[in-house]
């Protein structure tokens, strides 16, 4: 009876097929809904992807087809690609699973009365994306960023892509190179790992000027991860990730599409974009990303005869191809390239970068850099088992920079390689998910700074696990990895995130986990180059300057709570992190205003962070953000326990955007400003200086107004007219003694508020 029972089985599964479909939802009570609803209706297996809205089935034809299935799963209020379900199935859903109901015209889909009539092709359920988008079915506190975020603002780069975010908070770091830097939950960037397309980006000798390497043009959306992320993508990250995803063709979409950006600001800024997708075959599509940017102009708002922003050009080339066919082979390959050349001179106006330095009385600065990127992604499905796959992600990285700043000078020379292998399946169902992998990570580092030559190679093997348990109501995603650093020693990395479904839409999440990173204190620190500041490192017999690795473990806890006012969506998310450092090379400017000191911690370094925003839509196409954060982060330095510098201990943040209903040609205008306000921020001791040029304990407070006009004439013509920093207000003192830049108190590095007053920009789009 058993053998026959056995041939029965294997007989069944030979027979089977693999089907998709496109079934709509919102989140895990949806999945398990979607899931459970057709494997009762006869599917050997079923699984739905909320990113995709896909349902992948396995079924035996001869038993079950396809729309006894989809029926059935309209019936429990999904709407699908066959079958629309009633109205009172889809009001009966709980509150969190109510998605985007298009109407009947758009979605070509059947009713319950016509189901026996013939199949409609070229069918398409479309779902409208918000501009910003809490995930609720992750397990860690996710914030999906699309491309209509970014449109808000300028945008010309990616460290102006967060504008109109309240979780990461965007400042200038030097008065004299004009760079900007991000910061997230109380800490610099260089704790937050930044990737682009997976793959590691804006770290070692790009963490001063990465975030220009990225224009926003290129931009398809980005995944912000506050607090621990998955342990998949390496050990970096101790305050969260920033994923970019470039411009890519849509696997629907099967047209080509170039779009042209021409901006130009009143400071002398102009840049131009081009990006242009289409399919080569039914398989392969492309994407050609251009940009270019060029600043010129003597802009010296404070009259301090400094530029207020370097000028320069920059010319950026991105080559991506694209092959995809999971349906047939279960193959799908991602390839990438990328060419960057950037220019900067600053300094005094009338400094000639064509002379050196020592010839003339003129203070300069000079940035070049040259950067080039590789890279590839590679993933498989194995056949009839959808939640089965491989993946294998390679990149190669060089990276060239040569400057000076004034009589300091600093070269240096990065090649980099990465590679990251990951296996995902199940553990009997998909409630039960696993990924198993291995990565290797390569860094020769190649730096000179004034006499001294700095050289390192550091190899990385690494192992990692992770583990997804999915109930009715919660999700635990627990891993780890082991990482076999040459120079920092092996290192064990694990992390938690739990989501938990108080009710539909109450959602409470806690997140742990550990992270290190090895310092590029020169890299890193070009801020304050610009200064004449002396460098001493103070050896505490490590292998990385002298130096030990940084160490951080980071805690967190959220409530998402979503309610209806007016009748309309509204959401209340408030969260708290702690990030406690066990090791950390700190930067002390405040033991001497003439000395930047670099050390490893001896004693305690925290970073509180606690933040509650609120999302609502008071009525039709407005839109309303306002959010309170409140840092608490010190550290002890040789002179004691300090809170650290330039971090306001209150920040305020009110975003209103509001659209205009579009016409049948696609003409809409759409309203958007930005209101930021900035407490006060503790500065560094400057009390060694003569006392005219000595900064106070604590900065001023301030606050910022960005706001941006844009109409749409059709659905290829856009054009849009800003402004930044609205209410004008600048920093009166950006840079000490910038009267005798050769001199012993001359520093550009202690900015805490805009350097430039209002700036006022245009810019148009063209697609076709």
């Amino acid at each position: 009876m058993f053998f026959v029972l056995l041939l029965t089985s294997v007989f069944s599964f030979a027979q089977a097929v693999t089907e998709q479909f496109l079934v709509k939802g919102n989140c895990n009570m949806c999945k398990a809904r979607i899931e459970t609803t057709a494997t009762k209706a006869g599917a050997i297996s079923a699984n739905w992807s909320a990113e995709t809205q896909t349902l992948t089935m396995v079924l035996d034809e001869s038993k079950v087809t396809c729309d006894t299935i989809l029926k059935q799963v309209a019936e429990a209020g999904h709407d699908n690609e066959k079958f629309k379900a009633s109205e009172d199935a889809y009001k009966a859903l709980p509150a969190c699973c109510l998605y985007t109901r298009g109407s009947d015209k758009n979605e070509n889909v059947h009713t319950d009365s016509d189901s026996d009539a013939k199949q409609i092709e070229g069918v398409k359920i479309t779902r409208e994306k918000e501009a910003t988008a809490i995930s609720k079915k992750e397990a860690g506190l996710i914030f999906n960023i699309s491309s209509k975020e970014l449109l808000k603002a300028a945008c010309c780069n990616l460290s102006e892509s967060f504008e109109t975010n309240a979780t990461v908070d965007v400042s200038f770091s030097n008065a004299v190179t004009g760079t900007k830097q991000l910061k997230m939950l109380g800490l610099d960037q260089k704790y937050t790992l930044l990737t682009k397309e997976q793959l590691p980006e804006i770290r070692g000798l790009a963490s001063a000027y990465g975030l220009n390497f990225i224009p926003g043009k290129w931009i398809g959306g980005i995944q912000l991860t506050k607090g621990g992320s998955t342990v998949v993508n390496g050990y970096e990250s101790i305050t969260g990730q920033i994923n970019t995803e470039l411009l890519k063709s849509h696997d629907d979409d099967k047209k080509s599409e170039t779009e042209i950006n021409l901006f130009s600001d009143n400071n002398g800024r102009v840049e131009a974009n081009v990006t242009s997708t289409s399919p080569i075959s039914n398989k392969w599509n492309q994407s050609v990303l251009l940009h270019g940017n060029g600043t010129s102009g003597d802009t010296d708002m404070n009259d301090d005869n400094f530029l207020d922003r370097p000028k320069g050009s920059q010319l950026n080339v991105a080559y991506l191809l694209n092959y995809n066919d999971l349906e047939s082979s279960g193959f799908a390959s991602h390839f990438g390239i990328n060419f960057l050349q950037d220019e900067r001179t600053a300094g005094q106006i009338g400094f000639n970068k064509r002379i050196p330095q020592k010839d003339q009385s003129l203070y300069g600065v000079g940035i070049d850099i040259s950067r080039f990127q590789l890279w590839n992604k590679t993933g498989y499905i194995f056949k009839g088992k959808p939640y089965q796959s491989l993946g294998w992600m390679n990149q190669l990285t060089y990276h060239q920079q040569d400057s000076f700043f004034g009589l300091r000078n600093y070269y240096g020379k990065e090649t980099s390689y990465y590679s990251n292998l990951i296996f995902e399946s199940i553990i009997g169902n998909t409630n039960n998910k696993y990924k198993v992998g291995a990565s290797f990570l390569y860094d020769k580092y190649d730096e000179d700074y004034l006499l001294d030559n700095y050289k390192r190679t550091e190899t990385v093997p690494g192992l990692f696990a992770e583990y997804t348990l999915t109930g009715e109501k919660f999700t635990l995603v627990t891993g780890a990895r082991v990482d076999f650093h040459n120079l920092a020693g092996t290192q064990f990395t694990p992390r938690m995130n739990f989501k938990y479904d108080l009710t539909p839409t109450t959602i409470f999440r806690i997140s742990a986990g550990r992270g290190f990173r090895t310092a590029n204190i020169f890299a890193e620190s070009q801020s304050y180059f610009a200064s004449n500041r002396e460098i001493q490192v103070i050896n505490n017999g490590g292998e990385i300057y002298g130096l030990k690795p940084e160490i951080a473990w980071n805690y967190g806890v959220s409530l998402q709570q979503e309610f209806k006012l007016f009748g309309r969506k509204s959401t209340l998310l408030t969260d708290f992190f702690r990030t406690d450092f066990q090791n950390q090379v700190v930067t002390d400017l405040d033991e001497s205003a003439q000395k930047i000191l670099f050390y490893n911690l001896e004693g305690k370094s925290f970073a509180n962070s606690f933040q509650t925003q609120w999302d609502f839509q008071p009525v039709k196409n407005l839109e309303f953000r306002i959010a309170y954060k409140y840092y608490d982060v010190a550290l002890d330095y040789l002179s004691g326990m300090k809170k650290v510098p330039f971090m306001a201990k209150h920040r305020g943040f009110a975003n209103l955007a509001y659209s205009t209903n579009k016409t049948e040609k696609g003409r809409f205008w759409s309203f958007d400003t930005t209101l930021n306000l900035v407490g006060k921020q503790r500065l560094p001791n400057t009390k060694s200086n003569p006392a005219e040029f000595q900064i106070g304990d604590y900065s001023p407070s301030y606050s910022t107004l960005n706001a941006q006009i844009s109409r749409n004439f059709s659905e290829k013509i856009r054009v849009y007219l800003g402004g930044e920093n609205l209410t004008g207000y600048q920093q009166k003192v950006a840079i000490l003694d910038a009267g005798n830049p050769f001199g012993n108190y001359f520093d550009g590095g202690m900015v805490y508020a805009p350097v430039m007053k209002q700036n006022f920009y245009v810019g148009v789009d063209f697609k076709f």
